[in-house]
């Protein structure tokens, strides 16, 4: 019932997922991410403790193969589900249990995984993985939006659209962006309307959250509207979020 990309962005190591589904709110429980571990997406018929562990396996250094095995040992209708993730060095698992309705399947490149069930064919999953290696001088979200609505070309989610979702995560504890459409007529270009009202001012004012260099971020405003103005052209007004 879903279709999702997982991947390691190789010029800033950032990891990301992109989902699409005729699921409502499939952002709520299938994607998990954590600051340098990782980023799975569980799907099928979900179960949302299998991503935290994954995660959890993952950051005890399991590799994730391993952590494959662990998870197919933590629960009895694995063949139900299906997973897919990658590690902080960009390695990637993927399983779709045998129970998956077709079309079901997964396919990986160097740094990216693309896994789905329900589909309308495979072309879904290899039209996506195939407009992510064709476009890596994107940016990293522009890349995973434009991979996915590649796959809705190929027919998406048999069942129709209903939600969307995607997530980036660097080494911080919070994710840098994490944008849902839990219910529309067309998720995707809801999604990429969303990413580009968030690229007016939430993005650039993100630059004054803490992180490991800045650990207390930024609370000039003057130097902030400096920074923002840089990177959008035009003044904002900053405000608090």
């Amino acid at each position: 019932m879903t279709w999702s990309i997982v991947a390691r962005d190789p010029e800033t190591g950032l990891l990301g997922i992109a989902i699409a589904s005729r699921f409502f709110a499939v952002g709520a429980q299938c994607p998990w991410t954590r600051a340098g571990v990782g980023a799975v997406s569980t799907q099928a018929m979900l179960n949302p403790t299998l991503g935290p562990r994954a995660l959890e396996l993952m950051r005890d250094g399991y590799p994730v193969e391993i952590v494959m095995e662990m998870i197919e040992g933590l629960d009895k209708g694995i063949e139900a589900r299906q997973i897919h993730f990658i590690d902080a060095q960009g390695k990637i698992a993927a399983r779709t249990g045998s129970k998956c309705i077709d079309w079901c399947g997964d396919a990986a490149g160097d740094g990216v995984s693309v896994a789905g069930n329900m589909l309308a064919g495979p072309d879904v999953v290899g039209d996506t993985l195939k407009s992510y290696l064709d476009n890596l001088h994107e940016p990293f979200v522009e890349r995973l939006i434009a991979a996915m609505k590649a796959g809705e070309a190929a027919g998406g989610d048999k069942r129709g659209k209903q939600a969307a979702a995607v997530v980036i995560q660097g080494a911080e504890p919070y994710t840098r962006l994490d944008i849902r459409v839990d219910d529309h007529v067309d998720p995707l270009e809801e999604l990429e309307r969303l990413y580009e009202v968030a690229k007016e001012r939430s993005i650039p004012f993100s630059v004054a959250y803490p992180t490991r260099e800045r650990p207390y971020g930024i609370t000039d405003r003057d130097y902030l509207e400096g920074l923002i103005e840089q990177q959008t052209g035009k003044p904002l007004g900053i405000r608090e979020i």
